[in-house]
């Protein structure tokens, strides 16, 4: 038997030597680019792919839709009713595709809710849609007549834009347009719809050597008030076409292949353009102000649609920002997910002077109270100078003074894993009940009735909004 055993010691040495020389082999040919290396690393990325597809559809709970729970508290733990700005609030959460309009104190008003799945169909760009509790509203807009319009996103999925839709007040489908929009878009003054799209791109970047296909291409897309695609612009090719081009090759290597990763899209009208030229002179009415979260760390854009051209854009201190805001006083606010991530290891809100791209005010969280949110973000300027923060992480919404003082919280009560877990929260939106009309304004009056809040702190008892 050990006779055996020894005649075989050479042939396991040699297997052994043959892998170790594969494995130089492969790596030299990565790292010079050279045959097969290209359908090597295709092949990788593609088994990566499945592997996460297939263990978020085995448990979702991995997937960022969910995170930890950082506090048993649920709901809403800090009402000042005297200094907040009091109205309802809109938010949607990894928990499916459906949007919650709630009270100051946290009750539902109502829900917009219609999966994915109910309105596939075979003009989808998505042929083979994740399961539906992996897919859920990305963003929502709740239009003044109680109409909902929403994009949806699928969790382990590529592209993750499944598309958007317009909801009526009960949730039914007024229309459909099935192109992977993802994170964000807009209404103009007009009705248009300016959205972002994403598509994977086959043919090389001119003058990019270091983008390889297949990489995801954004594109900006124009939508009529109805749904119907009126317009589509590269926004990889204007990026390579513009001044900024030279911004392409400051991408960090795991991003090159969505090398924009571009995250928000808000359309200038006449008063935003007019607060920004002062700072930004270009600024005019119909141009778009974009968010390139990867394009050199970070880096914010005003597009020209008509000319199909980037005119102006500004790299700063913040890192992988979400939801820039153009102020009346022209100054641009930012939720900076990593920006300050190297000195407290917390994200931050930061309003910044796009004249000199400096920061004049920040809010990145108060003691036990700490806000980081590695993935989305959004945040919101409020008619009485509060600012209301998404913390998507945090699973919660939060509004805060000038001074930082907290002034409203809520937490999403929802939980799974026997509590362990909460799910995101991707979107949240202080809607203003002086200015909705139609069914939106029909059904929210002013009430007498206590808030409750869960927080040990004693109960505020302040006016909050509910159904009729």
């Amino acid at each position: 038997m050990w006779g055996k055993t020894q005649a075989m010691i050479p042939y396991a040495i040699f297997l052994f030597a043959l892998l170790v020389l594969g494995y130089v082999a492969g790596s030299l040919t990565t790292l010079a680019d050279a045959f097969p290396s290209r359908y090597v690393q295709h092949a990788y990325r593609a088994f990566n792919a499945l592997a996460l597809r297939h263990a978020y559809a085995e448990n979702p709970y991995t997937s960022n839709l969910w995170v930890p729970a950082r506090t048993p508290q649920r709901g809403v733990t800090v009402y000042d009713a005297e200094r907040a700005y009091t109205g309802p609030t809109l938010y949607a959460t990894g928990q499916g595709a459906k949007a919650i309009l709630i009270d100051m104190g946290g009750r539902t008003l109502h829900e917009w809710k219609r999966p994915f799945h109910d309105i596939w169909d075979e003009s989808a760009a998505v042929r083979n849609p994740v399961p539906e509790r992996q897919i859920h509203f990305r963003k929502v807009l709740a239009l003044p007549n109680g109409d909902l319009l929403a994009i949806y996103a699928g969790i382990g999925d590529t592209p993750w834009g499944y598309g958007m839709v317009k909801l009526d007040w009960d949730s039914n489908v007024i229309w459909k347009n099935l192109d992977t929009f993802h994170h964000d878009f807009a209404v103009a003054d007009d009705g248009r719809i300016y959205g972002l799209t994403h598509h994977f791109r086959m043919r090389p970047v001119k003058g990019q050597g270091h983008l390889k296909p297949p990489l995801l291409e954004d594109f900006l897309v124009v939508l009529s008030p109805e749904g119907r695609t009126l317009q589509k612009i590269s926004l990889l090719d204007a990026v390579q076409r513009s001044r900024y081009s030279r911004k392409l090759w400051r991408i960090l290597h795991f991003s090159l292949w969505d090398p924009l990763h571009t995250n928000d899209v808000d359309v200038l009208d006449r008063k935003e353009a007019a607060a920004l030229r002062p700072k930004v002179p270009i600024a005019a009415p119909g141009q778009v102000l974009l968010s390139f979260r990867e394009l050199d760390g970070g880096t914010i854009a005003l597009f020209d649609v008509e000319k199909e051209e980037i005119v102006w854009a500004l790299t700063g201190s913040w890192r992988s920002q979400h939801d820039p805001d153009i102020l009346p006083n022209g100054n641009i606010l930012i939720f900076d997910n990593l920006g300050d991530f190297g000195s407290r290891n917390a994200s931050r809100v930061i309003e910044v002077d796009p004249a000199t791209g400096g920061i004049v005010w920040s809010y990145s969280g108060a003691p036990g109270h700490k806000l980081f949110s590695y993935w989305r973000g959004v945040q919101q300027r409020l008619p009485n100078g509060n600012t209301l923060i998404t913390e998507s992480n945090g699973a919660r919404l939060l509004e805060v003074t000038p001074g930082g003082d907290i002034v409203w919280e809520f937490i999403n009560p929802i939980r799974g894993k026997d509590g362990a877990v909460v799910p995101v929260v991707v979107s949240g939106t202080r809607l203003n009940p002086n200015a909705t009309v139609g069914e939106l304004r029909a059904v929210l009056s002013p009430s007498s009735l206590p808030v409750e809040i869960s927080s040990a702190k004693p109960r505020i008892h302040r006016p909050y909004y509910r159904l009729r």
